[in-house]
């Protein structure tokens, strides 16, 4: 169909409506079977009013999924293309290719993939982001990083980080668990990390700063080589809830909000006792 006929038939198409795309009184979108591309209407002069979702949203919408706006900060353009494929199936999720000093012009961007090849020092970029915008969530992705920086980029504010070899599926359960306020981190970063702390002797709880009982020390221990609440229980012989009212007492002495930054922070500070 030439762009003369196409234009014709969208015509005759928007003359055929007796009503609006949007109906205020309904939750559900009305969505044409065959809805004109956004290009075409434009090119009618007809313009869309603002209630009026794009495919992506509606689709989404009709998921009953918020949308996860995420920008994509890569030296290299074709791993935005990569991304976007790789996130297609996700109808919630809208990506957008950004430059660092563009974040901050980006008000409604909520997650940022920051590539470890962006063309900036990692933690210069992180810096920055969280200058600029400190409400950020910063998953790291990249290769080559060893398991004390990755520690050290959580530490720094990153809710995450992910390889940028990992599955498709690894990738979409990253960016939503951090969505949901939670960190990311791959668990052998953690247990290669502990058995490092675990080799050099004298390393124990440090006297004068935070203070625990024998029995957070056990949950603590535990949980930095990620055994699960259950699991810390039946070594111990308690009940699962009360490895709960541990776990969360442990967080609130440390200042932290999660098991993954608590975990970070007793291997960063000594906190877990040589065996």
């Amino acid at each position: 169909m030439s762009a003369d006929s196409e234009l014709t038939c969208f015509s005759g198409f928007l003359m055929s409506f007796s009503r609006p795309l949007l109906d205020a009184k309904e939750v559900t979108p009305v969505i044409p079977y065959a809805l004109p591309s956004l290009s075409i209407m434009h090119k009618c002069g007809y313009a869309l009013p603002r209630n009026i979702l794009t495919r992506k949203a509606m689709k989404a919408a009709v998921a009953k999924k918020p949308i996860i706006r995420i920008a994509v900060v890569e030296s290299d353009p074709l791993r935005f293309v990569g991304f976007r494929t790789l996130f297609d199936s996700e109808p919630d999720f809208e990506l957008v290719s950004a430059a660092l000093p563009e974040i901050g012009q980006l008000q409604n961007i909520e997650l940022v993939l920051l590539g470890n090849r962006s063309g900036q020092n990692l933690f210069d970029a992180m810096a920055s982001l969280k200058a600029t915008r400190p409400d950020l969530r910063i998953i790291v992705t990249g290769s080559g990083m060893d398991e004390e920086t990755i520690l050290k980029a959580i530490a720094s504010g990153a809710k995450g980080y992910v390889y940028e070899a990992a599955s498709p599926a690894e990738f979409v359960q990253a960016i939503r668990i951090v969505n949901q306020g939670s960190v990311w981190a791959p668990r052998k970063v953690l247990s290669m990390f502990i058995e490092r702390v675990s080799s050099s002797p004298g390393r124990i709880f440090p006297a004068g700063r935070v203070t625990f009982t024998d029995r957070e020390k056990e949950v603590l221990e535990m949980l930095v080589v990620g055994r699960s609440n259950k699991e810390i229980g039946a070594a111990l012989g308690i009940e699962e809830r009360t490895v709960k009212a541990h776990v969360a007492k442990l967080m609130r002495k440390v200042g932290v909000q999660n098991r993954i930054a608590l975990s970070v922070h007793a291997i960063t500070h000594s906190l877990v006792s040589a065996k």
